[in-house]
């Protein structure tokens, strides 16, 4: 069973038919399953987001050079941070700490199963 970690779900990351389980978590238990280890899946380009994941949850996932192609096997789950709020950065690259109290994060896990129709 692996672990994954990011900022969005896609379709070609299941091979097959498969079963998915999702619930929402606290971000006070993806940081301990994250201290103990996951891949990471976060694209580069979300600096500006990991930057205030950091500072809102002090949750660390590195960022790999260029994100890895996912595909999620029976048993492995994808823990995904989805955020509201945060403005587009068109001008500069950092979000205000103002910015980062005023958005609101949620952490989905999904996990895959074998299918069962």
């Amino acid at each position: 069973m692996k672990t994954f970690f990011g900022f969005a779900l896609a379709d070609s990351m299941f091979q097959g038919d498969c079963n998915i389980v999702r619930v929402e978590s606290s971000s006070e238990w993806v940081k301990g399953v994250v201290d103990l280890g996951v891949e990471s899946c976060l694209n580069p380009s979300h600096a500006a987001t990991i930057a205030a994941m950091r500072s809102r949850f002090g949750i660390e996932v590195s960022i790999p050079e260029t994100p890895p192609r996912v595909v999620l096997k029976t048993g492995d789950r994808m823990i995904i941070m989805g955020v509201r709020g945060l403005p587009r950065l068109t001008d500069r690259h950092e979000y205000t700490e103002e910015e980062i109290a005023k958005a609101s994060f949620s952490f989905s896990v999904y996990t895959v199963y074998p299918f069962q129709p």
